[in-house]
């Protein structure tokens, strides 16, 4: 499978959309005034302890307080605030390396023998601000590079489960091992398989050199600051998604593409040649066929081939699905094989569209009923194998007796959505237009007012062709012909397909358009 990165970076933000086989599949967003990104760490100060929900409200600096769950907190939370402590008091001698033990956090404790109010506390963004709701925040705090994730005052050495090789889990363990920074632990993420020692040791220590920072800024630090921000979004969708399938990058801003070709030659320097300047006048997007690929994947009602369509309902916790067949349907099928064809065919774009819109919660999808078990299982199957190329974390359930099939999908940022229609010119919005034979009248009271008001004695009328058919219907007796004989006027009637159906325009005997 061949991946493309297409970055278009434009003043109103940056956005990415990723190909597989040229056909989108990822559209990420980002707005240049959303400060409050997943993986930024702050000194936050605890606003309010909420004992029922066993969480605390903490201020970060955001127009919402942030979320903050006990079970979210970490094991370490109560060394990071010693350390936390000590720093914000200007005491961080040899806080990196502090032998002082404290005990790891209870798992079933109470959120309030922990914190209180107005405490400061060192907090990541795990979730985005969504709606009316503030950041979600954790207390464990990570570092992610390519190849591995630091966690301050952690202990263990964790290899990714992707790595399946015995041999291989145990050269990275001892690797790590010996480049292991003191009073941290390290998880070694799917990216590390097969790389060298050199390769994993520069990643470490650069990461451990944003923690070092982190130290620096905390000295005498006044809540809410932030003191880690996460790189700019196409750099963490390069670091989080480059792999060996990846063919091209393309990138149509000078800056970006300098950013990006340091990073790429530093962590992957055998595909630099991947990466590419795009300097063509026409919009990268329309270039690589991402414009038209998003205004058919987005919408209420996505159409798929062969006349199958989705229908997307989306509110703020959950998402409905519905399954249709259109006129889907074979001679030579019974019921039971057409339905397994169009469930199977839809699954494929709904697993496309969870990560295309980024959609989180809980989604709930209607397929057309089958009787078959196998056929249930089947289904399932097919689903689960594609959504296994979705990075988010999510957890499938077999269809249900009524063939519905939920879906929980890990949600950190908003939905992407992209609005695919217009207002409509003829009715505004309402979803109602003057009727045909009111516009006739509008059209006969103009004729009635110019011809006595006004005097004129010859009119051509503009209008749409329906109107301008039904004014003209007729061998002998003729609508308009009326109106001549009632007002003394001559009339010529003309069509136009660039007027609306309740637009008109007359014009006198000289051609010249006359204002009403």
């Amino acid at each position: 499978m061949n991946k493309d990165l297409i970055i278009d970076v434009k003043e109103s933000g940056v956005e990415i959309a990723l190909l597989e086989d040229k056909k989108l599949v990822e559209l990420h967003k980002d707005n240049p005034g959303q400060d409050y990104i997943a993986g930024n760490i702050y000194l936050g100060q605890v606003k309010k302890l909420m004992a029922g929900l066993n969480s605390a409200f903490v201020d970060v600096g955001a127009g919402k307080d942030g979320f903050l769950h006990y079970l979210d907190m970490g094991h370490n939370f109560l060394k990071m605030q010693d350390f936390v402590t000590k720093c914000v008091a200007g005491n961080a001698e040899g806080a990196l390396t502090q032998k002082k033990s404290q005990p790891e956090l209870v798992k079933n404790g109470l959120i309030t023998d922990v914190l209180k109010q107005g405490q400061l506390v060192l907090v990541q963004i795990t979730k985005e601000p969504i709606s009316t709701k503030g950041p979600r925040l954790s207390g464990e705090i990570s570092f992610a590079g390519r190849y591995v994730v630091l966690v301050p005052f952690g202990k263990k050495i964790t290899v990714s489960q992707k790595i399946q090789s015995i041999d291989e889990r145990k050269r990275l363990r001892r690797l790590l091992t010996s480049i292991q920074p003191e009073n941290t632990g390290l998880i070694i993420r799917t990216a590390a398989e097969g790389k060298s020692a050199l390769e994993l040791d520069a990643d470490v220590k650069e990461l451990y050199a944003k923690w070092e920072s982190v130290v620096k800024k905390l000295r005498n630090a006044v809540p809410p600051v932030k003191l880690v921000a996460e790189a700019d979004s196409s750099i963490v969708t390069v670091r989080e998604m480059l792999s060996e399938e990846f063919s091209n990058i393309y990138v149509n801003n000078e800056h970006v593409y300098n950013e990006l070709h340091d990073y790429i030659s530093k962590i992957y320097p055998q595909k630099e040649d991947i990466l590419h300047h795009y300097k063509l006048q026409t919009p990268i997007f329309e270039q690589f066929s991402v414009d038209a690929q998003i205004k058919n994947a987005f919408g209420k009602v996505v159409t798929i081939r062969s006349g199958i369509y989705l229908v997307i309902e989306q509110t703020e916790a959950m998402a409905v699905i519905d399954v249709n067949s259109g006129p889907r349907t074979k001679a030579s099928q019974d019921q039971e094989e057409n339905a397994l064809m169009v469930n199977t065919e839809a699954a494929f774009e709904i697993a496309r569209q969870l990560r295309l819109r980024d959609m989180g919660g809980i989604i709930v999808i209607d397929f057309i009923d089958m009787n078959s078990k196998v056929n249930c299982k089947k289904l399932y199957d097919t689903m689960r194998e594609e959504l296994a190329k979705d990075k988010a974390r999510h957890t499938i359930l077999p269809l249900s007796k009524f063939c519905l099939m939920q879906i929980t999908r890990q949600r950190i940022r908003p939905v992407v959505d992209v609005e695919v229609s217009e207002l409509c010119p003829m009715c505004g919005g309402s979803g109602k237009v003057k009727s045909s034979i009111n516009v006739v009248s509008d059209i006969r009271h103009d004729v009635k007012f110019l011809s006595q008001e006004q005097n004129e004695k010859r009119l051509t009328v503009v209008t749409h062709p329906f109107v301008a058919a039904y004014l003209t219907k007729g061998i002998f007796k003729k609508p308009y012909h009326k109106w001549e004989k009632d007002y003394n006027i001559k009339l010529k009637i003309i069509s136009s397909n660039d007027l609306s159906v309740t637009e008109y325009i007359f014009l006198n005997s000289n051609g010249d358009k006359i204002e009403l």
